[in-house]
């Protein structure tokens, strides 16, 4: 019972794109080049060696004033080909770089999906932040979306001095998008249920009331067990993959963005704060067009 649960789950999970909607290619100067983007110098192709032995795809979107880098993790049946265009439309609306990547077998990246070949994939890539450009946590931003959500809490659950974690249409864990189960199973994937009870930084979670894929209820559960609550959007009406289309999407996202540069800059200038016991210091706690539907 417990290994036919299982695969259905991981089934469930996975759903690359076939074809890959894109390639990588090196130009004549020897630079990694991603099929279908105009010239662009503020995007940056990797292909990096993860721990499982797969080598994966990675773009940097990068904006000359950002404020902070978010690492996203897409949903289980987009590759990279498909987001470029939501990424263009981030970066601009919110002022940040934007790391993504392509799990083990999407796109062009090598390997097979599962649920550990995600782990090792983010891991790859958040090291090539801290590595190649020297980010670090107090301005990353992780975003998952749907399965996404996955690599995004397990990582998040590692790093103490996050800036912030987006929980888009996220999933409480693979089995439970399955079946109402009220345990945790040790044949489950994603078990994101109990990975957010570790991470420490801001959780701001949207998702829509009509989503027929993931229900509604996963969001709701995943914020009540937040640790730093930030508020929530409930989109009224909102599926699985049209959240990015209403327009208190990003209208809410910039608030976020905003609250978390606060948030620095407090933090910021407590840590500058002389050492006097008498101060006691307070706690901080395939849809790519806004506005349209």
């Amino acid at each position: 019972m417990g290994n036919v649960t299982g695969s259905v789950a991981a089934k469930f999970a996975f759903f690359p794109p076939d074809p890959p909607t894109y390639d990588v290619y090196r130009d004549e100067d020897g630079r990694l080049v991603f099929s279908g983007i105009t010239a662009d110098k503020n995007v940056d192709v990797h292909q990096l060696q993860t721990k499982g032995g797969n080598k994966i795809v990675a773009t940097l979107w990068r904006h000359p004033f950002a404020r902070f880098t978010f690492l996203y993790s897409h949903g289980n049946a987009a590759d990279l080909g498909q987001m470029y265009d939501l990424f263009i439309e981030l970066r601009a609306q919110l002022r940040v770089n934007i790391m993504s990547y392509d799990y083990s077998g999407y796109g062009a990246s090598t390997g097979k999906p599962s649920e550990f070949n995600t782990y090792y994939d983010i891991e790859a890539v958040y090291n090539c932040l801290k590595s190649e450009y020297g980010i670090k946590q107090e301005d990353l931003v992780l975003y998952g979306q749907s399965v996404g959500s996955g690599p995004t809490l397990h990582l998040a659950s590692k790093l103490h001095k996050l800036r912030g974690v987006v929980l888009h249409s996220a999933i409480l864990s693979g089995l439970r998008v399955l079946y109402p189960v009220k345990m945790t199973f040790w044949f489950d994937i994603f078990k994101n249920i109990d990975k957010i009870r570790f991470v420490s930084c801001p959780v701001f979670v949207i998702h829509g009331t009509n989503d027929d894929i993931v229900d509604w209820s996963h969001g709701k559960r995943l914020w009540e067990l937040s640790k730093e609550k930030y508020d929530p959007l409930w989109i009224k009406g909102g599926g699985h993959c049209n959240l990015e289309t209403f327009p208190e999407y990003i209208k809410y996202m910039r608030k976020f963005i905003n609250a978390m540069e606060k948030l620095s800059l407090t933090t910021q200038s407590n840590k500058q704060l002389p050492q006097n016991p008498s101060i006691t210091e307070s706690r901080h706690n395939k849809c790519l067009i806004f506005g349209k539907r």
